[in-house]
């Protein structure tokens, strides 16, 4: 059994606790903070053989992907005949521009993270990628609105799996500061004078809409369930999809960065989210659970308030 480095206390106070789980969560996030750099250069290493871990790959293709949607448009933008040709000889410049930009890689990473641990989740503990007993309740809900909303986060959280599979990249599922990222990339690789660029860049623009994309669609289903909201902090009934937007409202992060405290070396994030988000030990452990069957929470952990918790989650990210 893995035990996070805080669970070797004797007999822990309250301040240990946090003293201990403030150290592992800085360690935690200084491997993040060095995670977009060292992504970076491995995506636009050219020997792809000494390289071969699937996330990385993954990234690579999706943002590849992005890099054609916008080429695309551009080349329709400038009337070009041979589309195709237009695409292909630029396609590899767009991607390295896109893998330049930080937090647009800091969000393709995190996606495939996510779609990675929730097909690892339905093999490991048969919890369904896309239709969690949540959402089958949600669905057969009597109120029109919620019914209609839990199905369209439905559909969206099936074509996410889809587009996992397919290390695609769909522009329209980008958060806005996302999109907004991969078209100033697209501006500058082409040249700022470039008409077609700026053409394609409003109508990508015009015709985007974030409240239509999935993480639009799952964090007004979590908002719409209000005081039942907790139900969605519990990764067996709601899926990893909505536990990972419940989760971060209710912890006041960043959704990506929830998404990332999933990962190894990120458990005192993640306990300390959980606990925040106002999850009582025993709710926090079962998250573990699925997550990190291995990990044992601190001696003591129960003693640290969701308030505390939170001071600790923010104090992090300002110093980040």
């Amino acid at each position: 059994m893995k035990a996070m480095t805080v669970a070797t206390l004797a007999e822990p106070t309250l301040e240990s606790v946090e003293t201990r789980l403030r150290d592992e969560l800085a360690q935690g996030d200084a491997t993040l903070s060095t995670a977009a750099p060292i992504l970076r250069h491995l995506l636009v290493n050219e020997d792809q053989g000494l390289f071969s871990d699937e996330v990385v790959a993954r990234v690579r293709g999706m943002l590849t992907d992005a890099a054609r949607q916008l080429l695309h448009a551009q080349a329709e933008a400038a009337g070009v005949v041979d589309r195709a040709g237009f695409v292909a000889e630029r396609e590899t410049g767009l991607t390295e521009r896109l893998a330049g930009e930080t937090a647009l890689l800091a969000h393709v990473h995190a996606l495939t993270i996510e779609a990675r641990l929730a097909l690892l989740l339905q093999a490991r503990s048969n919890v369904d990628a896309v239709l969690c007993p949540l959402l089958q309740e949600l669905v057969a809900s009597r109120d029109d609105v919620v019914a209609a909303s839990a199905m369209a986060a439905l559909a969206a959280q099936a074509r996410f799996i889809q587009h996992h599979r397919r290390m695609a990249l769909p522009l329209g599922e980008l958060p806005g500061d996302s999109l907004h990222a991969a078209l100033l990339a697209m501006r500058e690789e082409a040249g700022e004078q470039d008409h077609a660029a700026v053409a394609a860049e409003r109508y990508l623009r015009d015709s985007f809409d974030e409240s239509r994309g999935r993480l639009g669609l799952i964090s007004r289903l979590v908002m719409g369930m209000g005081k039942t909201a907790l139900r969605a902090l519990d990764i067996g009934h709601a899926g990893l999809a909505i536990f990972a937007t419940s989760l971060a409202m209710a912890s006041g992060q960043q959704r990506d960065l929830a998404v990332l405290s999933f990962s190894d070396r990120q458990f005192a994030r993640l306990a300390l989210a959980m606990r925040a988000a106002g999850l009582k030990q025993p709710a926090v452990e079962a998250q573990f659970l699925y997550l990190h069957p291995d990990v044992v929470l601190p001696e003591g952990f129960d003693k640290l308030a969701a308030h505390h918790a939170a001071m600790l989650l923010a104090a992090a990210s300002s110093n980040g």
